[in-house]
């Protein structure tokens, strides 16, 4: 194991040992989310094989900040170190803003070392960094009422028209943890993901978090009365969170408003389990999604990425927006499904 001294505080890579107390220090601190949690490093280790450099700060023998970080390496989409890809939220975390810096610095070494494009730090909250700053996303939540009629109240007025018209449709409501609603969510979510011209990912991947985090995943799953599917989520949740993260559905979903009904039952289930804060994910500025979540009365908190540039000359574009992905799109949109599951995981898990 490497260890680095700075200032009498040694900063270590994260080892099974280390597991507990890692989650333990992620779920005290204040700015700690899902995605710092140690199980990531093995979902991307074993669902990707990127490497992994987990850091933390040790301090008379106990943690005092941890960094979760990813080496992604692709010819197609560049070479970087993210905090932390496939998650929206990352950086680091620490007892104090003195103990951040000194782990931002070990990971621009780290940067360096390993000869990336960029380093990237996805965090929630505005830092006091001399790294590049770049804001092209935010994130959308709301506190939840203890019962269903007080969060249907607390939705906007033409959102809560839009759930109301939902819950007309004879809409059946599956929300299982484990393994039951994988395969129905998979072929909803690869129906989705085709449809918007992005490649998806493994199903492997998605066992991997259902198995790494245990009862803090599950899956929704939305049917028409003809018991046919329509949506489904899958949804994490964290301390008093809820998350609902990877969410799709089918043709029929727009007319059915399966996916309002879905959202507002998630909701509800969360509501009725104890937790209070609905996490909605991040949008990018201004798109479909982003105007979506506002129609349901969240306001916009602005996401703060960080980067260091090492060979890269200019902050990374890997947004579907940008022009030179508009032809991959519009050919991704018409493949067959069934080709789309199997082209996609080679491609996707590069596109953290």
């Amino acid at each position: 194991m490497n260890t680095i001294l700075i200032t009498n505080n040694a900063i270590k890579q994260l080892t099974p040992a280390d597991f507990e107390q890692w989650d333990h220090y992620v779920k005290k601190h204040s700015q700690g989310s899902f995605f710092h949690l140690s199980g990531w490093q093995q979902v991307i280790s074993k669902s990707f094989n990127h490497d992994c450099y987990f850091l933390y700060i040790e301090h008379d023998g106990k943690i005092a900040g941890v960094l979760p970080l990813v080496e992604v390496n692709s010819k197609l989409f560049g070479h970087a170190l993210i905090s932390t890809p496939f998650c929206v939220y990352g950086g680091a975390i620490a007892d104090t803003p003195e103990l951040v810096r000194q782990l931002e610095q070990e990971a621009c070494q780290l940067a360096e070392k390993l000869s990336v494009d960029y380093l990237e730090l996805r965090y929630q909250e505005k830092q006091d960094s001399a790294l590049l700053l770049k804001q092209a996303h935010s994130s959308f939540g709301c506190e939840l009422a203890e019962d269903k009629e007080q969060i249907l109240a607390s939705i906007k007025k033409k959102q809560r028209a839009v759930i109301r018209h939902s819950l007309k449709n004879e809409l059946s409501f599956s929300l299982e943890s484990g393994k039951a609603n994988l395969t129905d969510f998979y072929q909803l979510l690869s129906t989705s993901y085709r449809n918007l011209g992005t490649p998806i990912f493994s199903k492997a991947y998605f066992e991997n978090l259902v198995e790494v985090f245990g009862d803090n995943v599950d899956i929704a799953v939305i049917k028409n009365k003809e018991e046919q599917l329509s949506s489904a989520v899958m949804n994490f949740y964290f301390n008093e969170q809820v998350l609902p993260y990877y969410g799709g559905g089918n043709a029929s979903a727009r007319g059915l408003k399966s996916a309002d009904f879905m959202y507002y039952q998630v909701m509800c289930k969360a509501s009725e389990r104890g937790y209070r804060w609905y996490d909605f994910g991040r949008s990018k500025n201004d798109s479909g999604p982003y105007k979506y979540k506002k129609n349901w009365g969240m306001q916009p908190k602005s996401l703060y990425y960080y980067y260091h540039l090492v060979n890269a000359t200019e902050l990374p574009n890997l947004s579907p927006n940008n022009p030179k992905y508009k032809m991959f799109i519009q050919l991704w949109q018409k493949l067959p499904l069934k080709v789309s599951q199997i082209i996609g995981p080679f491609l996707s898990k590069f596109l953290g």
